[in-house]
């Protein structure tokens, strides 16, 4: 068995990389996939430990580091090359009346630009001075190498070195190299397990309605999708009560009612649907999976992130409670087989090549600390998570579920203007009233929203 090693040897792309590497190949000069997150502090006590915190995690994280090319069968291969490792830029905006909006633009500017990754280093690192203690750390990447969570794993580490160097606290262990990542997922795919997962996903794809598939470079991303966000802090006591009382963790509530709503309302687009003589609704309902819990990964800054399908089935008029049972099943199920990649799924499916899933609605329920550093007020700004398909439902929160926040995406060649504004309000009422335990018994298409 193949084993990957870290140090300057030519790897291959994982599946999910080669998923971005196509994209990125279909569409030339366009910045399609970069992810970038701005770490705003407040109370920066010393500005020389927090640049050494940066440039420690910078030096750890692997993925910062890659190369990529083409080999001689005209296969894309990858490496971690030192000399890729971004250098800190450290920029000095704090005579400017403007700092901060001026440093915005930056951000903005190189988030905006075209990424060649066979030309450019595909990380960047900044730290933008604004004023006597308020910094901006800029951290971007791009979707080839890592996802959501290992922005945060990044963040929390430097937090963590700053700490070290600012208080003497415990600087953790380093976070594990890309190599152990890409062979336990060897391991993985020769496994008895793998084979196992693959018959699920088989058996899940038989029903209808069948997902969406869009053939690869045909995606026409909208310059500006419809967006809208909603604060749910206020739903933060409701859901708690009401997830302990079905038996649910409140992250899988929330992806289980907001997959119930999207198959009661979605009828535009971007959504594949059917309903049957019966009543009965189906909707695959798109799904990220963390694929991390037990697995190094959760150490590793890299793409591990899957999307895998829901098959929500309901009945208008079943009572809520049976339906939050029955799909709350379906959730544990799916991720008992969610490390089977997406990409090998659309393979078994039989997809034609340069095809790919249409991942729409797709729901992302993220319960996730942010970065703290030590003496420093925190925020965390999301300049780009990459683009989206069709319907995007995100809800952001801590792991206790405070600053609960929504934010509902549409391409609006598929859901029109005036359909985005009544589902993205509709949906918030939704939860609301769902998450009244009075109305466990109600039917469905009783509830407002």
């Amino acid at each position: 068995m193949t084993h990957h090693q870290a140090a300057g040897l030519w790897m291959p792309l994982t599946l999910a990389q080669l998923d971005f590497w196509e994209e990125f190949r279909f569409h030339p000069g366009e910045a399609v996939s970069t992810v970038a997150h701005a770490m705003e502090l407040r109370g920066v006590a010393e500005p020389e430990a927090l640049a050494r915190a940066i440039e420690a995690t910078i030096a750890e994280t692997d993925i910062m580091a890659l190369r990529f090319r083409t080999n001689a069968d005209g296969q894309p291969v990858q490496r971690v090359d030192p000399a890729r490792r971004p250098a800190l830029r450290r920029i000095d905006l704090s005579d400017r009346a403007d700092a901060r909006d001026h440093a915005f633009a930056l951000m903005q500017a190189d988030v905006d630009a075209a990424l060649d990754l066979l030309a450019q280093p595909i990380a960047a690192q900044w730290l933008i001075r604004l004023a006597n203690g308020h910094y901006l750390w800029f951290n971007r990447g791009h979707h080839i190498a890592l996802d959501g969570y290992a922005m945060g794993l990044i963040e929390r580490r430097c937090a963590q070195l700053y700490a070290a160097l600012v208080q003497g606290a415990d600087p953790g262990q380093p976070l594990r190299p890309l190599a152990d990542y890409l062979n336990e997922e060897t391991d993985y795919r020769a496994s008895p397990r793998h084979a196992a997962d693959g018959r699920h996903w088989a058996a899940v794809l038989e029903a209808e309605p069948h997902p969406r598939v869009l053939r690869k470079g045909s995606e026409d991303y909208p310059a500006e999708a419809l967006s809208a966000a909603h604060d749910l802090s206020a739903l933060r006591e409701a859901l708690m009560r009401q997830a302990q009382a079905v038996g649910m963790g409140w992250p899988d509530l929330l992806t289980v009612l907001c997959s119930a709503w999207a198959a009661l309302r979605l009828r535009d687009g971007s959504a594949a649907y059917k309903r049957d003589a019966q009543g009965r609704i189906a909707m695959p309902v798109w799904l990220p999976y963390m694929s991390r819990m037990g697995s190094v990964a959760v150490s590793v800054p890299a793409l591990v992130v899957n999307i895998l399908p829901l098959d929500v089935t309901l009945h208008p008029g079943e009572p809520l409670a049976e339906a939050l049972a029955r799909l709350g099943a379906r959730l544990r199920k799916l991720r008992r087989h969610g490390r089977y990649r997406i990409e090998q799924i659309a393979e078994d499916y039989g997809m034609e090549p340069r095809s790919r899933f249409f991942f729409s609605p797709l729901i992302n329920v993220l319960p996730f600390d942010e970065a703290r550093f030590a003496g420093c007020d925190t925020a965390r700004h999301v300049l780009s998570n990459g683009p989206g398909d069709g319907f995007n439902i995100t809800i952001r929160g801590d792991g206790e579920a405070r600053g609960l926040e929504l934010l509902v995406e549409a391409d609006p060649t598929l859901t029109p203007p005036g359909d985005f504004a009544r589902l993205a309000g509709g949906l918030p009422r939704f939860l609301s009233a769902a998450l009244a335990p009075e109305n466990l018994a109600r039917p469905l298409d009783e509830l407002p929203g």
